[in-house]
């Protein structure tokens, strides 16, 4: 796991962003919405024997993107 800190610059940049651009709830509904149509497609491809040359891509785009909307918006968090 990476332990390097955000430099203050792209703490600025994500900070503007969140608060100018879109919210972090609606990115990571967002980013949920996307990973479902993937996950879809990537099934239905299956299904019809389909190969990806780029999987391992897919599977760890398709972790992180989880993980950051996790961040952004938890949904899973046990209380």
């Amino acid at each position: 796991m990476a332990t390097n800190n955000l430099s203050e610059e792209t703490e600025k940049r994500l900070l503007d962003f969140f608060n100018n651009v879109i919210d972090a709830k609606d990115f990571a509904k967002a980013i949920r919405q996307l990973n479902y149509a993937i996950a879809l497609i990537v099934m239905r491809d299956d299904e019809r024997g389909s190969a990806y040359a780029q999987k391992e891509n897919l599977e760890q785009g398709f972790y992180w993107l989880n993980e950051l909307a996790e961040i952004l918006d938890p949904y899973f968090e046990i209380e």
